[in-house]
């Protein structure tokens, strides 16, 4: 390279990264590029382009020299193997050189438009970030047809560099955007910057000193940033925080990899929760090249953290009397199961029904019935030994589980009946609701629990049909459960029967509720399965979906519904009143998740009718996330890779796994409708909202609630910064003629 054309490479070199450091608008600096390699190649016809890659399409970024229109109507190009130069540059990854545009096969779509506007030749080349990840293109045209010099590709190759550098800081200066939009244009933005940055920032030398303090108020440091430089931690924390900070500063510079951790520091603030994430930095002074550090990031998470004992409070234990509710009571049953089956003695299970105790709630209220709640709960826990469990089950229903109560069934019998008695002694003393007193009792019901009466689902079952034997005994009595009352048994199979007789008969069909934004818009839909039965008309659900899960059916069940949703997208999109972002919900169990058979059996059916999995959103529950971690992030990538989406359905209700819910591949939460019920109470009820809401944004998740049935949560929701919302105040479940006129009504509205 000629001494002049040396001298040109490195004046533009120095001007573009000048512009490139001082975060001047990436067009400027792309734009520079291509005038630059313009002035300096060897042909005064080359005109430069540079591409960004955006998902699959291609978009301009600079192209002084060339004529707009031609940019204009490339813009936007999707990546393909026969997609001109810079298309099959970015699906290939590789440099393409194309000599004559009017004879290759790479231009053939192309070469009309190019050749109109003088454009012979064009060489493209690949732009990659530091992380390997495709960028762009960069590409080179000629009014002639060319091939080019090997000085010509290392001329390319060089401003290349350039352009990814420029496209990678530019991601930095979106995301600084908006904080520093206000600040003036001078030497004190990275000062202001880091001032109001939410997050510490600390660069500790390999001997713990601070060397640099960044971003957050000094309320969360142990000393002022400006006296805490020069400092050690050794000196400034105690042996057991100062050892902490010392053995992750080791293990960053002796494995070169980023560590993640939480720790916990009291500062000026209080005791403070943090997510600690330090890298090894070297060269971090450029006088003590050799000296190394690492940069320290602390974020302040104990909101968060908050946040997710609120949520695992809100799964595990019942909001009005603090006790463990049903699904807590279900996990201790199984463990308390599987210790029977090991040890081989008895447990029991006791079902407590108050009686009449609906006339409280409607003379005085749900509050006076709650106060009665509270207080039965605290007289029943005395009862209860540490080792037993007492459980809200829903309702005036609480559930004792029994750990031990014998070595056999004679034994367990009569200790029961004791614990039964001291129950019933709790209910002797009125219940005093302001100037008022209630008697109450209750009714219950045992089940004993040995190795061979071992299935914790049976065990509630039992119990239950016992406390409904007491009940009709007249209440204020305990009965166990008769084994040979089999009544609810032969109930489910008879219901199993006419379930398989009402799929032959085609009984079953999707029903839709449909889900709108926080404009109004209709974003997606519910499916909802309905069975149309000839005798009992339209049966919901609930009532049949356990026995068809337990009997196998419920995959037959499924095809049917996901066979009406197709239909039904097909003859939206034929009234031309959805696009592809439209979405619609379907129910997935835990047996057909766990079944392998489950994406067969999906895109079986959506390739019949020519759907995109896009726009099938399969709904999960929060249970179906705690068993199997490993299985189901493996199930949910496969299905997702494939095109479907994920949503946990009745989030707060099942079993939380928030350790692990940021690494589940779902797209949105859904607020169940128990806690929408609740939402315009300014304490709990709101609370809970808010929370599961701001938990989704930080996750970066969708956030929907569940049955919105008047225009106060509405407003209120929009308020909370909800994304979506269904319920009876948007409209019912519909059939899907129903529901097709009922979109096409909202839709011409809007």
């Amino acid at each position: 390279m000629g001494t002049d054309r040396l001298k040109k490479l490195l004046s533009h070199q120095q001007g573009i990264l000048s512009k490139i450091a001082l975060g001047v608008p990436l067009s400027e600096v792309l734009t520079e590029i291509c005038s630059s390699i313009e002035q300096i190649i060897d042909d005064e016809s080359a005109r430069c382009s540079i591409l960004s890659v955006k998902g699959q399409q291609l978009f301009h970024c600079a192209a002084p020299n060339i004529h707009p229109e031609y940019c204009s109507l490339l813009n936007g190009v999707y990546i393909g193997p026969k997609v001109g130069s810079c298309g099959t540059t970015a699906f290939s990854k590789s440099r393409t050189i194309v000599e004559n545009i009017e004879t290759s096969p790479l231009w053939e779509d192309f070469k009309d438009l190019a050749l109109k506007f003088g454009l012979k030749s064009c060489w493209s080349t690949p732009i990659f970030s530091t992380q390997a990840d495709l960028l762009g293109t960069f590409a080179i045209y000629h009014s002639t047809p060319k091939s080019p010099s090997k000085q010509d590709l290392e001329l390319i190759d060089f401003f290349v560099h350039f352009s990814s550098i420029a496209l990678e800081k530019s991601n930095e200066f979106n995301k600084a955007k908006q904080l520093l939009a206000n600040l003036q244009q001078s030497n004190e933005k990275f000062k202001a910057f880091t001032k109001v940055m939410p997050d510490l920032i600390l660069i500790l030398s390999e001997e713990g000193i601070y060397t640099d303090v960044y971003g957050t108020s000094n309320e969360l440091l142990l000393d002022s940033s400006k006296d805490l430089i020069g400092q050690s931690v050794k000196d400034l924390l105690s042996q057991d925080d100062a050892q902490m900070i010392m053995d992750v500063i080791k293990k960053t510079l002796s494995t070169n990899e980023t560590q993640i951790f939480e720790y916990e520091l009291a500062v000026p603030k209080g005791n403070i929760v943090f997510e600690g994430r330090a890298a090894a930095l070297d060269h971090y002074h450029p006088n003590s090249p050799t000296k190394r550090h690492v940069v320290w990031m602390a974020r302040d998470i104990s909101i968060k953290k908050k946040a997710e004992q609120e949520v695992h409070k809100l799964a595990f234990y019942d909001p009005l009397t603090n006790l463990p509710n049903r699904r807590m009571l279900s996990d201790k049953l199984s463990t308390c199961v599987e210790s029977i089956k090991r040890n081989k003695n008895i447990g029991a299970l006791l079902f407590l029904d108050l009686d009449n105790f609906k006339r409280i709630n409607d003379s005085l209220g749900h509050s006076a019935g709650d106060e009665v709640l509270v207080e039965l709960s605290k007289r029943l826990s005395a009862i209860i030994k540490g080792s037993d469990t007492l459980a809200r089950a829903g309702g005036d229903e609480f559930i004792i589980l029994l750990k031990h109560v014998g070595e056999n069934t004679q034994q367990a019998s009569i200790e029961c009946k004791i614990v039964a008695k001291e129950i019933q002694r709790a209910f002797h003393d009125k219940f005093e609701v302001g100037n008022l007193a209630f008697q109450v009792s209750c009714s219950i019901g045992i089940c004993l629990i040995d190795s061979v009466n071992a299935q914790a689902g049976n065990i509630l079952k039992f119990a239950d049909t016992a406390m409904y034997r007491s009940k009709n005994k007249g209440g204020n009595s305990s009965s166990f459960y008769d084994p040979a009352l089999q009544t609810l048994l032969e109930k489910q199979t008879e219901l199993e029967t006419d379930i398989v007789r009402a799929i032959a008969s085609d009984e079953f069909c999707a029903y839709f509720q449909p889900q709108v934004n926080t404009y109004g818009d209709v974003i997606g839909a519910e499916a909802l399965i309905r069975w149309n039965h000839p005798q009992k008309g339209l049966i919901a659900a609930n009532e049949f979906i356990p026995i068809a899960e337990q009997y196998g059916l419920i995959q037959k069940l499924q095809n049917i519904v996901l066979h009406d949703i197709c239909i039904l997208i097909n003859e939206l999109k034929a009234d031309n009143i959805i696009d592809d972002s439209f979405s619609v919900s379907i129910n997935i169990s835990q047996s057909q998740f766990n079944s392998s058979n489950l994406k067969g059996e999906l895109f079986s059916t959506i390739n019949k009718f020519d759907i995109r999995a896009q726009q099938i959103k399969l709904e999960i529950t929060e249970s179906m996330l705690s068993s199997d971690i490993d299985y189901t992030i493996r199930q949910m990538k496969e299905l997702i890779a494939a095109g479907f989406l994920f949503s946990i359905d009745d989030f707060g209700t099942g079993y939380s796994c928030l350790a692990y819910l940021s690494a589940f591949p779902v797209k949105e939460l859904k607020i169940d409708k128990s806690f929408i019920d609740k939402i315009l109470d300014s304490t709990v009820g709101f609370n809970i909202a808010q929370t599961i809401i701001s938990l989704g944004k930080s996750l970066n998740l969708e956030v929907v609630a569940e049955g919105v049935e008047t225009t106060e949560q509405y407003d209120l929701l929009k308020k909370m910064n909800i994304d979506a919302m269904q319920g009876y105040l948007i409209a019912r479940p519909m059939d899907k003629e129903g529901y097709a006129k009922w979109h096409s009504a909202n839709t011409n509205a809007q």
